[in-house]
């Protein structure tokens, strides 16, 4: 394979982080990825830790089948061939590109579709493949540890534009709330604020989650102490998607307002339908993004709309079964937990 043939390193076998049984990663040896037709080998500089990848971890997701390598928020550089050189992030989602879904633009919701770090090995290791239709260009002088946040970006700028469209009033006439300060609600709630919402408030749990997004100029409460005001925002953001986030949500919200529910914390519990439909609430399930959504992250992070991304921590990918349990235990202020392959 010439992208192979083209490695500095001359190596057939790479380091990788590999899951294989729940609660356990292994650092060790994993042959190289061997490119197919239209796909690329991406040099791994930059790879997030993703709540999906926590779930996987603790056994729950049987999608993601031990041994793999996860991981899928990442950025690198094209080793080998035509587009060796290019600096980029890249779409996980592998969508089939026929079917009416990927015709209107809607590949996250495309039946065919694929995923690194699920159903082929992910981006936890030094090197990846995927297809080339997936890689998105970053600007000159992106830090990839920034570019390794276009994928939860992306998902977020995808819940905030759901929201939006669902709205009687816009974004810039809305009180809007935040359920969750990991990454995905972190970032959704700086979005929110580059877009001008005039009321918005951060709800998180952990006290270190809290001063970080207090540290990022966020109005951010604890529920358990403050307690959500029912009916007191247009718009809130479930970046939980657990049985209590959701039942919090649909206290907090106005009639007439929307919930869109993006996180995948759980699928237990009642859903006040009642109250939905009395009260004429939008409830918005929110999977994923869109390229242009992904590519409208990379540029909303590189000109510094979302600030400085100094919530971010990095640690070197062989350090990262111990970058797990901390995030499962709660002990790290960070939201967004960057792993360095290099």
């Amino acid at each position: 394979n010439s992208a192979l043939a083209d490695r500095t390193d001359g190596h057939a076998a790479m380091k990788a982080l590999v899951y294989t049984a729940p609660r356990r990663l292994e650092y060790r040896d994993e042959p190289d990825p061997v490119p197919g037709a239209g796909e690329a080998l991406v040099r791994v500089d930059a790879v997030g830790i993703c709540g999906s990848d926590m779930h996987a971890w603790h056994g729950h997701d049987p999608r993601r089948v031990p041994p793999l390598i996860l991981g899928h928020e990442a950025a690198g550089e094209v080793v080998g061939g035509a587009g060796a050189g290019r600096r980029v992030t890249m779409n996980p989602l592998i969508a089939c590109g026929r079917c009416d879904y990927c015709q209107t633009g809607r590949g996250n919701l495309c039946p065919n579709r694929t995923m690194i770090g699920m159903t082929r090995p992910g981006a936890y290791a030094r090197y990846v493949a995927i297809p080339e239709s997936c890689l998105v260009d970053l600007p000159a002088g992106m830090k990839p540890e920034h570019a390794a946040l276009a994928e939860p970006a992306a998902t977020s700028w995808h819940a905030v534009a759901l929201g939006g469209r669902a709205l009687a009033r816009g974004l810039a006439e809305a009180d809007a709330l935040v359920i969750g300060g990991g990454a995905v609600g972190l970032l959704a709630a700086l979005i929110l604020r580059a877009r001008g919402v005039p009321g918005l408030r951060v709800a998180e749990t952990n006290p270190l989650r809290r001063a970080t997004a207090a540290r990022a100029g966020l109005d951010v409460i604890d529920p358990g102490e403050a307690g959500i005001a029912g009916s007191s925002a247009d718009l809130v953001l479930d970046a939980v998607g657990g049985a209590r986030t959701r039942a919090a949500a649909l206290s907090a919200v106005r009639p007439g307002g929307v919930v869109v529910h993006v996180g995948l914390m759980d699928s237990d519990g009642p859903l006040d339908v009642r109250r939905i439909t009395l009260a004429e609430i939008a409830f918005l399930g929110c999977y994923t993004y869109s390229t242009p959504d992904l590519r409208a992250a990379v540029d909303a992070l590189h000109r510094g709309a979302l600030g400085d991304l100094s919530w971010i921590e990095t640690r070197p990918l062989a350090n990262g079964g111990e970058a797990f349990t901390d995030l499962d235990a709660g002990r790290t202020a960070a939201a967004k937990i960057i792993l360095l392959p290099g």
